[in-house]
């Protein structure tokens, strides 16, 4: 019997976003369904321990197996399903899951920025971010195999599958402002025009998560939210009229 996959997500979470791609990029039929992390429903709550998305919920044979944590579950595909993402290679795998490991530590500097509460902290935390894809930056350029438009080079593997999303930020943060985070690095630029474009990494979130990922920063009530507030003329608008 042919297995059922079923990706419990949420609609802004990157986590998700890379099971996603790596299902997308597998040729492998999966299910998604969208949970509200706020009011999780009872069923979720029994399936995973960690209260988190992404789930991979795989039905076989009447038997159901869930899988849980993104960096598991990445494996899991890798392990089971064919057109493999990693390297076959092992030292060159090792050093992808480390880059992997890279990526999850830029989606938590991308949260502290957009959490930072002062305008003194957003701008620490920015200039962190910007050591670390300078640190990126460097990691492309020293690759001298590395002819074509991925971390690979020609061929697209979990590491572009990891990073994809976390570019989908600075999207969101370019509309708010230019803080000069991608300045001076070409070669991470031009990767992550590649990732834009790529079609696994479109498709894995809904046609209106840039709205939604926009509403959920402004709701954040951290600097980066006020800019938000300043910049939006309708909000500028009710703040100026009477009460």
């Amino acid at each position: 019997m042919t297995n059922k996959l079923i990706l419990v997500s949420h609609p802004l979470c990157p986590y998700v976003q890379r099971a996603a791609i790596s299902l997308t990029e597998k040729g492998v039929p999966f299910e998604r369904i969208d949970i509200d992390l706020a009011d999780k429903p009872d069923w979720f709550k029994a399936i995973s321990p960690l209260g988190k998305v992404p789930l991979l919920r795989v039905q076989r044979n009447g038997d159901e197996t869930t899988i849980f944590e993104s960096a598991v579950i990445l494996e899991f595909l890798e392990e089971t399903q064919a057109n493999p993402l990693h390297p076959a290679d092992p030292y060159a795998r090792a050093r992808h899951r480390a880059w992997i490991e890279y990526g999850s530590a830029i989606l938590n500097a991308i949260g502290r920025l957009y959490s930072a509460p002062t305008e003194a902290g957003f701008l620490a935390e920015s200039r962190a971010l910007t050591g670390m894809f300078d640190r990126l930056e460097a990691e492309l350029a020293d690759d001298a195999l590395r002819s074509g438009p991925w971390f690979a080079g020609d061929r697209f593997s979990l590491v572009d599958a990891v990073h994809g999303p976390v570019f989908r930020y600075l999207d969101a943060f370019d509309r708010i402002g230019d803080f000069s985070i991608l300045d001076g690095k070409p070669r991470v630029q031009a990767w992550r025009q590649a990732l834009n474009d790529r079609p696994s990494i479109r498709h894995a979130v809904a046609p209106d998560y840039p709205q939604r990922l926009h509403a959920f920063l402004q709701a954040k009530g951290s600097f980066l939210s006020s800019l938000i507030r300043r910049n939006d003329p309708a909000t500028a608008l009710r703040q100026a009229l009477p009460a």
